[in-house]
């Protein structure tokens, strides 16, 4: 008979403990020589009658349990990495994102650079604890909730497989540098040349292996220390796309070519105190309206593409460019609109953009009308330098498939693509089906050339007017007022002021 009046004082407690480490002592060893504890015993899952795992534990896959249990255990280390400053080009759907920017706070969708943030830091490629500030991340362009991106670019420092010849960050960056002396990477205007002892990272594949669909890098580039995505940035292209039913698409182009220059763009953006803008000057390179085509394929069916360029943007500027082309498009406003929305400066009035025209009226604060929609804007490119930067993809990407995936980044899109054409072509029979039991409305748009703009008439019986908005949206109204005619906002450096000494005082620190 088994004494068991030595247990008789224990406390429930110790007696689990007890089981537990009888149990871990039966259990096979972890090939360390230590034993389990009750704070690491982790019981295997029940294998399934239908399961095809053997029972007895392959030397494989104890290798890699093994493998699993040390990284576990033992933090990641990046001193002991080398690292390099890199720039990454990547694609997002911007109707799956609240916005590209990481927001502090809680947000009804995940941020763009949130998940970006998140796949560098599960990747081991930056470390998490040290921020955005940790690895000197910056980006090109800052795109709302809604507009997806093409070809935005951040900059930032990430381990790497390969010594540098131009020395590397070290502290917060956990690089170990050859010298002693931070101003010899500050200085250095070249992009470093790696000492290449082995291959280097597939940032490409490994960051898009755990990231959402809907985010895709496409390929990236060493920099030089001393990079800035933003401010190396020679111009950002951005395109709108919209279809071309009932507008007329030449007084469109006649409003874009008066955009090409540099402006005051005060009434074409969204004035916010907060941001404290003061100078609304901004170059655009180009402005032009023409179908949307593939390369070496015909157009798409009724859809049309703005194209801007610019060195840069002011706060939702693209999306109140293309409202106001739309009002022009759809014959409620005069190509002359746009003219008059440029002319800002009492001291320096532009003249008729065109022989005949009349002298455009002084707009030195912003008329009251609704931008855009968001859906339709892509940040189509971010150019740079070839000196600054060189695109790249990891070797054999799309080769058998690659390593990112079936038929790497290009595969992955092309079946993205292919299921979207799907949808498009199951709501154009929806549509066709519609069309059995249900008239087409009839559409005012768009209006003869001197039927609305400057008097504001419309035809008589035309009903309900639903303003084109972009991306299937519309502004549904019974009278429509001309812009010049509408409700001014407050001076702009008046708004600012007020901030100032309001919100803004509460935001300053202590000093």
């Amino acid at each position: 008979m088994v004494d068991t009046s030595k247990y008789a004082n224990w406390t429930r407690e110790d007696l689990i403990t007890r089981v537990l480490d009888l149990e871990s002592s039966l259990l096979p060893g972890d090939g360390t020589g230590s034993r389990m504890t009750t704070t690491t015993i982790q019981y295997p899952p029940p294998i399934s009658a239908t399961s095809s795992v053997p029972l007895r534990q392959s030397a494989r896959s104890k290798a890699k349990a093994k493998k699993r249990d040390l990284s576990e255990r033992k933090p990641f280390d990046f001193s002991l990495h080398p690292r390099r400053k890199i720039a990454l080009r990547f694609t997002y759907a911007g109707w799956e994102y609240g916005g590209l920017a990481y927001q502090a706070g809680l947000t009804p969708l995940p941020t763009v650079e949130g998940v970006l943030f998140d796949a560098l830091v599960q990747t081991r490629l930056i470390d998490g604890t040290k921020g955005f500030e940790g690895c000197e991340w910056e980006r090109c362009g800052r795109t709302d909730r809604g507009v997806s991106g093409a070809g935005n670019v951040i900059s930032l420092w990430v381990r790497s497989a390969i010594s540098q010849g131009t020395p590397t960050r070290e502290g917060d960056l956990g690089g170990r540098s050859s010298s002693s002396d931070p101003q010899d990477v500050q200085s250095s205007e070249a992009i470093p040349t790696p000492n290449v002892t082995r291959k280097e990272l597939r940032y490409i594949s490994i960051l898009n292996r755990v990231l959402p669909p809907t985010i895709r890098v496409m390929a990236w580039s060493p920099v030089a220390p001393t990079f800035s995505s933003r401010f190396a940035c020679k111009y950002r292209h951005y395109k709108y796309f919209f279809h071309s039913r009932n507008l007329d698409i030449s007084r469109m182009q006649d409003a874009a070519s008066r955009l090409l220059g540099e402006y005051d763009f005060r009434n074409l953006c969204k004035l916010d105190a907060s941001k404290q803008v003061t100078n609304f000057r901004r170059t655009i390179l180009q402005a032009s309206i023409s179908p949307a085509r593939l390369e070496g394929k015909e157009g798409l069916d009724g859809v049309w593409m703005f194209d801007l360029k610019g060195t840069a943007f002011l706060y939702n500027q693209v999306r109140h460019i293309i409202a106001i082309l739309f009002l022009i498009g759809a014959g409620l406003e005069h190509p002359s609109l746009m003219t008059a929305l440029l002319n800002v400066d009492k001291e320096s009035p532009h003249p008729a953009f065109k022989e005949g025209e009349p002298i455009p009226p002084i707009v030195d604060r912003k008329p009251e009308y609704q931008m855009a929609d968001g859906l339709p804007l892509v940040l189509w490119d971010c150019a740079y330098s070839d000196v600054d930067v060189h695109w790249q993809i990891d070797e054999g990407d799309g080769v058998d498939g690659g390593a990112s995936g079936a038929g790497g980044v290009y595969g992955q899109q092309r079946s993205i693509y292919e299921r979207s054409t799907i949808y498009s072509a199951l709501d154009a029979y929806f549509l066709e089906s519609a069309s059995k039991h249900h008239p087409a409305p009839t559409n005012a748009f768009p209006l003869p050339i001197n039927s609305s703009g400057s008097d504001g008439v419309i035809p008589d019986g035309s009903g309900i007017l639903q303003i084109p908005l972009g991306g299937g949206a519309h502004q549904r109204t019974s009278r429509y007022v001309p812009i010049l005619s509408r409700k001014r906002l407050e001076d702009v450096f008046v708004v600012n002021e007020r901030w100032k000494a309001g919100k803004g005082v509460r935001k300053e620190p202590p000093s």
